[in-house]
């Protein structure tokens, strides 16, 4: 029997491959990171970040450092057990949900059949990081932001999950790479998605589903103009006032980490995850590495791609007011959605079914 074959041997492959994901995952934070300033300051006609290292790209390392080297300062009247606990939290469900993740085809930690169901459930954990850090701190404005954060990522949790709940109506698996292997064609199969069916709803419903989608990400990160809990004007730094050294920096992590999850999300479910957008025939006669390795070069060039759009909207985009939050997810994003899974699904029942 081969040794990778055995308990023993797969068991290394997963612990290799878990390794291997996160710490890509947290390298590529860094530099993320650094865009995300960069590219703020860009839009507002400053330099950024530019002193640690060569155009500064050390500076999010310098900035791990002192962060790591602080003390960690807990309020006397918190609840040190919960307060240190949110954090930790927050951070490992953020990395949990990459479990899922198809990089290349075969590049996966666990290629379940029911991956979106997976990610469904881990995402809506991800609510009690912040929950419990609010409530942990003992203080009204962590309190009050953390509601926020809790109605809100509710909120629009439920738009993300009618609107992926389209993508598996069409695709007819909740199987990440399978959903990839069917956009494999000629602009991500958006004419032919669904085992090469002539869907309409394909193009006519999902194009919109994807800006949804977009939108909807950005209010589940907290990210601007979505970034009522930590509105400074109104509640100092929302959940994380009372956080500082590590503690803030795994609070900070998991957020980052949560933004380019979705980032790699929109691209597998609307934009063809690892395919370029035309037939990739020509890497048949490719080493199979090689080949994996251009398609994880592309998937990756689609999360900083999507990553710059969210910086973009970050420059630009004045803050929502919280009511005007609230009306967009409940009365637009959420009937908008709803009637697309109603049209999706009678078009699965009455046009391919028949």
């Amino acid at each position: 029997m081969d040794f990778w074959s055995t308990p023993l041997g797969w068991t290394l492959i997963t612990a290799g491959g878990i390794l291997l994901v996160t710490v890509g995952i947290l390298i590529s934070l860094a530099f993320l990171l650094l865009a995300d300033r960069k590219i703020w300051a860009g839009v507002q006609m400053r330099k950024g970040p530019n002193v640690v290292g060569p155009f500064g790209l050390l500076q999010s390392f310098a900035d791990f450092f002192k962060f790591v080297l602080k003390e960690i300062v807990v309020p006397a009247g918190a609840d040190k057990v919960i307060f240190l606990l949110a954090p930790l939290l927050t951070f490992i469900l953020a990395f949990i949900a990459w479990a899922a993740i198809p990089f290349a085809p075969g590049w996966v930690i666990s290629d379940l059949n029911v991956g979106i169901l997976y990610i469904f459930a881990i995402s809506s954990l991800g609510v009690y990081g912040i929950i419990m850090g609010g409530w942990a701190s003992n203080s009204k404005y962590p309190f009050l932001g953390s509601l926020r954060s809790a109605a809100q990522m509710v909120s629009y949790e439920v738009s993300i999950g009618l609107v992926i709940i389209n993508v598996i109506l069409l695709a007819g698996t909740m199987n990440l790479t399978q959903i990839v292997t069917q956009q494999g064609g000629w602009i991500w199969n958006w004419f032919a998605f669904g085992g090469g069916l002539a869907t309409w709803p394909t193009i006519v419903v999902m194009f919109p589903m994807a800006i949804i989608f977009f939108i909807s990400a950005l209010a589940e990160t907290n990210r601007p103009p979505f970034d009522l809990p930590e509105a400074e004007s109104e509640l100092v730094a929302g959940y994380q006032v009372e956080y500082s050294s590590t503690p803030y920096l795994l609070f900070m992590i998991g957020e980052y980490a949560n933004i380019v999850f979705m980032c790699a999300l929109i691209s597998l479910l609307f934009f063809g995850g690892w395919h370029p957008g035309f037939p990739t025939d020509f890497l048949n006669d490719w080493p199979e590495f090689v080949a994996n390795l251009f398609y994880f070069l592309v998937f990756f060039t689609k999360i900083i791609f999507w990553f710059a759009m969210i910086a973009m909207v970050k420059a630009f985009v004045p803050r929502y007011r919280y009511d005007q939050l609230m009306r967009l997810g409940w009365k637009i994003f959420l009937p908008t959605s709803l009637v697309a899974v109603v049209i999706v699904a009678a078009w699965r029942v009455f046009a391919v079914g028949a």
